[in-house]
């Protein structure tokens, strides 16, 4: 099927001469089995490709740019940012609190760009989310230039405009979640790799496992899933003899390793009392948050406790799964993930395919370019897709941004030559335009899960196909077949465009969300991120009741205590972590606290006032037991409130005096 034009060149090892593709353009054999010509690509640039290019940048900025303005808090992310903007403590650590008791969930390194960007802006909503958007159009640009080095200048604009119509990636420019710098991060990892095996330069592999290192500091152990095809790339293709490749390879494994432990090493070495506790743990380890809190649980049946991970929380573990989000691969074609990602499966398919037979039909050369990129993609398509399929991502889509570049790539490298052979004609004409059929029948199948969204997008798609094949039957008329192909080409992508395209409206995506665009993604604002009028009054008396305390307030759950972090940087102290299950502080460290004068008040709901004892199990809860048992309610009218969905609790050394006085009718002091 492909081939690619190449010119001989002798390799710097100790292996005889090969042919190497010094300038890769793909292109279909004739049907006798030999190679037809096909355009070459050198230096200089096609005339068309920068407006093509900025156009295509310019759609990318528009639509994850659009409505900044109008961006939303996530709680739990922005109550991080916010502490991590007070200190130097709080922004390596990724504290969740302003003063630094414990961590976010995650490794912190997504965030210090959204630090740095509140630092610079503002801490506004849409300042957290400009970096996002940045990185994102900076993926289309990387993604260009890494498929136009291996497959030529259209098949680098096909990717660069594949991607930008996926839904999923326009998401995660609008969002909060670490995949944007993620997939970025990994895409620099991939260059550097295409340069280094180009010519066997170790240096560029090194700069590789740095780009590793960093995205580590972003999604943890995801980070090395992309570390095989990085490695097999090199191994397979770099022109230099088999003990040097391997040397390389071992050298920047270690580079990528060292990078990314660096974190890790640092908070272990540090004196736990010198910084945040780190969340998701039960003994305030880096292993356990990286090893088994934000791996192990993500893969059922795996014992995450060993390796000091706290107990997932299963309710959160299964939301918003959706239909077929199920551990297997079935899960990438279910309306939940594939309405965000996998829309151009076919087409990607095509180039998979379609690449495999032609490298095997040519016995392409060790060195070849073209076998490099396809080994390259082919690998990190494959491995991804894999890991999400049987990894637990609870329904959130924003996981997909390495699979929708990798889709996008090979949907751009398949369909240039594949568009060419149907221009010729013969037994393969055809090729190009049943995978465009297929690939809109998948597209309308797609959407008879929500046939009220964009109802337009479904006829208008299959009339644009009518037109498609028609032309497309036109054989003795070339230009005739060009405008088939591509009105076959808009026609597929058509319903892709549309639900990206309802990102600029807040109905269907607003920035600041996790990533999802389209009919399931409605979100008006976060009341997390919110200080109502109670919890307003309620801070101020605990500001003019503070006395030398060092916390305003204990308040279990982040969700309780993120509003008041994000509204007003109030030094309260969250218990229990992200999940509730953090044993920080402990039940003794809680009751210490209480005893220094260093915290006073408790701040409880109804449903954990009302918490039965014999369900006291977790750290968190057992406080909650001993501030009901021992501390004393202070009358909302205290602050005037009549509000009763929260209690006040006082603890102070004075609570006795506090609790007669309340049996009394009177207000606490």
């Amino acid at each position: 099927m492909f081939t690619s034009h190449s010119e001989p060149t002798q390799e710097r090892g100790a292996e005889p001469a090969t042919v190497r593709a010094n300038s890769a353009v793909l292109s279909w054999p004739g049907d006798d089995g030999s190679a037809l010509p096909a355009p070459r690509t050198g230096t200089a640039r096609p005339a068309y490709e920068l407006p093509v290019l900025l156009g295509i940048v310019m759609v990318a900025a528009l639509l994850a740019l659009w409505g900044l303005d109008d961006s939303s808090f996530h709680a739990f992310y922005a109550a991080g940012v916010r502490s991590m903007t007070d200190n130097p403590v709080a922004f390596f650590y990724g504290s969740f609190d302003p003063g630094n008791t414990i961590t976010i969930d995650k490794l912190p390194g997504y965030l210090w760009p959204q630090a740095l960007s509140a630092l610079v802006f503002g801490f506004h909503p849409w300042a957290l989310v400009l970096p996002q958007a940045i990185e994102g159009m900076a993926c289309v640009v990387l993604l260009h230039g890494l498929v136009r080095r291996w497959a030529g200048v259209p098949a680098g604009l096909l990717a660069a405009g594949f991607l930008t119509l996926t839904p999923v990636f326009v998401g995660l420019g609008r969002s909060v979640t670490e995949d944007s710098p993620f997939t970025l991060l990994l895409l620099l990892a991939a260059a550097a790799t295409q340069r280094a095996t180009e010519g066997g330069r170790r240096r560029r592999l090194l700069l590789a496992g740095v780009w590793v290192g960093a995205a580590f500091q972003c999604k943890m152990l995801e980070a090395w899933a992309v570390l095989p095809a990085l490695a097999v790339t090199y191994l397979v293709a770099a022109p230099t003899a088999l003990r040097r490749r391997l040397l390389d390879v071992a050298l920047a494994g270690a580079v990528a390793c060292g990078v990314s432990l660096s974190w890790m090493v640092v908070a272990t070495l540090t004196p736990a009392s010198e910084r945040p506790y780190l969340d998701g743990t039960t003994d305030n380890s880096a292993y356990g948050l990286v090893v088994g809190y934000n791996f192990l649980t993500r893969f059922h049946g795996l014992d995450a406790a060993a390796a000091g991970s706290v107990a997932p929380n299963e309710s959160l573990r299964t939301a918003g799964t959706g239909p077929g989000m199920g551990d297997s691969v079935w899960k990438m074609f279910s309306p939940g993930i594939a309405t965000q990602t996998g829309w151009l499966y076919p087409l990607a398919a095509l180039g998979v395919a379609g690449g495999a037979w032609a490298l095997w039909r040519r016995r392409a050369a060790r060195t070849d370019r073209v076998l490099a990129g396809y080994v390259l993609w082919g690998s990190w398509l494959v491995t991804f897709f894999l890991l999400f399929s049987f990894g637990s991502v609870t329904g959130h889509t924003y996981y997909m941004g390495v699979v929708a570049v990798a889709l996008a790539a090979m949907g751009g490298a398949g369909t240039v030559p594949a568009w060419r052979a149907c221009r010729r004609g013969g037994r393969r004409a055809w090729v190009l335009p049943g995978v465009i059929a297929l690939n809109l029948a998948w597209c309308v199948t797609l959407t008879w899960w929500y046939p009220h969204f964009i109802p337009w997008s479904v006829p208008t798609a299959a009339a644009l196909g009518l037109v498609a094949l028609v032309l497309s039957c036109v054989r003795r008329r070339p230009r005739l077949v060009t405008a088939g192909l591509a009105a076959g080409l808009a026609a597929v992508l058509l319903i892709p465009a549309a639900w990206s395209a309802s990102a600029l409206s807040l109905r269907y995506n607003q920035p600041g969300s996790l990533g999802r665009v389209g009919p399931t993604s409605h979100r008006a604002g976060n009341p997390l991120a919110k200080l109502g009028p109670t919890r307003e009054r309620l801070l101020a008396y605990l500001t003019a009741h503070r006395g030398g305390a060092e916390y305003l307030a204990a308040v279990p759950g982040w969700d309780e205590a993120a509003p008041y972090i994000i509204s007003a940087n109030a030094h309260v102290l969250p218990v229990g972590g992200f999940t509730g299950r953090a044993p920080h502080p402990t039940s003794g460290g809680f009751r210490e606290l209480i005893g220094t004068g260093r915290l006073r008040y408790v701040v409880l709901t109804r449903a954990e006032a009302n918490l039965s004892p014999r369900h006291a199990v977790t750290s968190a809860a057992m406080i909650v037991r001993w501030t009901v048992d021992h501390c004393t309610v202070v009358p909302s009218a205290a602050y005037g409130s009549g509000d009763q969905a929260e209690t006040l609790y006082d603890c102070g050394p004075d609570r006795e005096r506090g609790r007669a006085a309340a049996h009394e009718g009177l207000s606490s002091p």
